[in-house]
């Protein structure tokens, strides 16, 4: 991808998912661990590949051997590796999922004393690219210590709310003192963002409410473009200046939830650079979360075009009220 210009550039977390091949039962007793690429940035820019779409991920590992597989990852997934920067003193993070329950496997977060990716600095953003990308992509991991947390204001300042800049509002509490401290940081990204990006629990802390039409409603007056709450089984609710719906997800028979939301963010991001209208970008977007849902693995399982409008094209697959 050397000198082609990227239409997505992701900042944010990166990692080694390693996912127990004994499944339902708890980490002490699992034997064996298959390894992926992780990190919700990453695997947005690695589904968004997936589409067609040229990608960038802008972030850090350490020096170490697991920082040379992510890049080698990536450059396999097709997503441009050369915007991420190496920390010589910090190890590249390491994350265990144990698959019980399935549905929303808790994850075991090895990022201390704290993680490459949250020491973005001035020095490693590529300003001119963050101004003109056709999608900047940023999460509200991003925000929650510092330097990311100056850096990524700093960014989104210079881009000056430029159609599209995507928040995925992407609430972790272990990354957070307190919900109240998340609330305001996340907060501060709302203001610069043209899409947002969230789950009931995650636009709660952007903005004080688990109703998604009543989240909708404050963040639409904040000045952003277009809101994607997803609602797991009553589906996502896609909400603009001019007006909103409630979009059905797919039927699926969950192997894995972790990766599903990420693939629906590289879908989203591709529908909005077609040009697509929002119910057809969430529509598109909820068939590439369910194929992943009923999948092992995040980068590994993200999904082409071809199989997302063949499941899309599966009346099997509908769901109805």
């Amino acid at each position: 991808m050397s000198g082609v210009e990227p239409e997505l550039l992701t900042v944010g977390r990166v990692g080694v998912d390693l996912y127990p091949q004994q499944s339902g039962v708890p980490l002490d007793r699992v034997e064996t661990f298959a390894r992926s690429l992780g990190g919700t940035a990453t695997n947005v820019a690695v589904a968004a590949a997936r589409l067609g779409r040229r990608t960038a991920v802008l972030t850090k590992v350490g020096a170490d051997p697991f920082g040379t597989f992510v890049r080698t990852a990536l450059t396999g997934f097709g997503v441009d590796p050369t915007r991420v920067s190496t920390h010589e003193r910090l190890l590249t993070p390491v994350v265990f999922c144990a698959l019980d329950p399935a549905e929303d496997p808790p994850l075991l977060f090895y990022r201390l004393p704290t993680a490459p990716d949250l020491t973005l600095t001035d020095e490693d953003v590529p300003w001119d690219l963050v101004r003109r990308v056709p999608v900047l992509w940023v999460t509200g991991t991003g925000v929650s210590v510092e330097p990311s947390r100056g850096t990524h204001l700093r960014m989104l300042a210079a881009r000056g709310r430029r159609a599209h800049t995507v928040l995925d509002l992407d609430y972790r509490p272990m990354f957070w003192p307190d919900p109240a401290t998340a609330a305001r940081h996340i907060g501060a990204l709302v203001d610069e963002a043209t899409v947002v990006v969230g789950n009931r629990a995650e636009v709660a802390i952007a903005v004080g409410t688990t109703d998604p039409d009543l989240a909708a409603d404050r963040l639409l007056a904040r000045g952003v473009h277009l809101v994607l709450v997803k609602q797991g089984a009553a589906g996502v609710l896609v909400a603009g200046p001019g007006g909103r719906a409630t979009v059905a997800p797919r039927r699926v028979e969950t192997v894995c939830g972790l990766g599903a939301g990420d693939a629906f963010g590289g879908a989203l991001v591709h529908g909005l650079l077609a040009g697509w209208d929002p119910v057809r970008i969430a529509e598109y977007a909820n068939a590439a979360g369910a194929l992943v849902a009923g999948r092992l693995a995040c980068a590994d399982a993200m999904p082409t075009g071809r199989e997302i409008e063949d499941l899309m094209n599966d009346p099997m697959s509908e769901t109805r009220t």
